[in-house]
């Protein structure tokens, strides 16, 4: 994984910013955390991370203007605070972060900043705070409403933290309050899961995201060593994951999906991408630039930029590599945390698009799904009832939804295999 430079990316539409810190840290999390004392206390990195990604800012800032001298740069759409925990953050904290990102890069006028918080009263953050800097959309990470089920996932909140924040939320005016659902989790059941959407959806928010639960192992899939950005699985989650994951049902799991489906498209909430419902206006425009492929940038350890292309760059996950080279001490010049990158091939990249599309609702042209490269794994899908045209686009079919991870796998080009970098937040 050579490092490819940052000054070949062209001007990005959206700007991810990587908070790699928690109170704790969940077993099954696969996100770039430090946890304990370096995320709080006298001994936090916190102040010590923020100086470097306001240097990281400003680094990669000059590169895109060095790039694009004289040329007008579109501002940015899309803010995305996420981590980790970003609402361990302060409200001045957030505020100078957005003054320099919107000084830097410039930020359109309707963009959409989101904040990722936790419900704990410990971590959720200075909500008001938030929405007076400039953040309109807050995102919840709940996984489960369902007391046993936190604690299987390592959770510190309660159901009762959770509605807490979304009156909170809500009190503070954000445009938009999200949550993310967890399902698969061991020993849950279709009822208790039945009980997690009714109570959600009591909730009245505007979006919810719902994911199977993955226990993957970062390093056998070589996504850690030094310029890797996941640091490798600590030896207790990994030994909680070798228990559990027998209690994970693949077909247990289709029928949480279907029963998800039903129930938030009932409500109002319309399933724009495979794992997200929103009602009309709210769906997650930051997402939405990595499905539609358009350019983005990245910022702190793990974080990543894509071209719009063919070309994809991350940081690496350490925190001291990343704190040592931003700001480091004798007064040497600050450089650029290093990292990894890969070159998309042609083929590669029009198999990325198709897949990346048909987890829309709205589904991939025509035009695409002719494509030599994809067509005969979208004919499959057609003669197996998991994909239909519906005028001028292909899309997947109810069934075809369940079983979309068949149809994607005959679409990568021979040898290849599907990366979880495709869509890194």
């Amino acid at each position: 994984m050579d490092h490819l430079p940052a000054a070949l990316m062209p001007p990005p539409v959206a700007l991810y910013i990587h908070v790699p810190f928690c109170i704790s840290i969940c077993p099954y999390c696969d996100f770039v955390v430090y946890a304990g004392r370096e995320a709080r206390g006298e001994r936090s990195r916190l102040t010590a991370f923020l100086a470097a990604l306001h240097v990281e800012l400003d680094l990669r800032a000059d590169l895109l203007a060095a790039q694009n001298a004289g040329q007008p740069r579109p501002p940015l759409r899309s803010v995305y605070l996420g981590g980790g925990t970003p609402s361990l953050l302060s409200a001045p904290q957030v505020t100078d972060l957005l003054d320099h990102v919107a000084r830097r890069y410039g930020l359109a006028a309707d963009a959409e900043v989101t904040i990722e918080v936790n419900p704990g009263p410990a971590d959720r953050g200075d909500l008001r705070g938030y929405r007076a800097a400039g953040v309109g959309r807050v995102s919840i990470g709940v996984q489960s409403l369902q007391a046993s089920e936190l604690r299987t996932l390592g959770r510190r909140h309660s159901a009762a933290d959770v509605a807490a924040t979304v009156d909170l939320a809500r009190a503070a005016a954000f445009d938009s309050v999200s949550i993310d659902l967890l399902y698969d989790i061991p020993g849950q059941t279709l009822e208790t899961w039945s009980a997690t959407l009714h109570m959600a959806l009591g909730l009245a928010v505007d979006h919810v995201s719902a994911y199977a639960l993955a226990l993957d192992d970062p390093a056998a899939e070589g996504l850690t060593g030094i310029l890797g950005d996941h640091r490798p699985v600590r030896a207790g989650a990994r030994a909680w994951r070798d228990r559990v994951r027998p209690g994970q049902d693949e077909d247990r799991a289709a029928e949480m999906y279907e029963l998800a489906s039903d129930r938030l498209e009932g409500a109002g909430l319309a399933g724009y991408e495979l794992s997200n419902w929103a009602r009309a206006g709210h769906e997650g425009r930051h997402n939405l630039v990595y499905w539609q492929r358009e350019p983005y940038a990245g910022l702190g350890p793990g974080a990543h930029a894509f071209d719009g292309a063919g070309r994809r760059t991350w940081t690496a996950a350490s925190l001291a590599d990343y704190l040592g080279v931003l700001t480091p001490a004798h007064r040497v010049a600050a450089s650029l945390p290093v990292g990894g990158g890969e070159l998309i091939d042609d083929s590669t990249a029009v198999a990325e698009a198709a897949i990346l599309g048909l987890r829309l609702r709205q589904g991939i042209p025509v035009e695409l799904a002719r494509h030599p490269g994809v067509s005969a794994g979208l004919a499959w899908g057609m003669s197996h009832g998991l994909l239909e045209r519906v005028v001028t686009r292909v899309r997947l079919t109810p069934r075809g939804r369940l079983l979309a991870d068949e149809v994607f796998a005959r679409l990568l080009p021979a040898g290849a295999t599907a990366s979880r970098r495709e869509a890194a937040a």
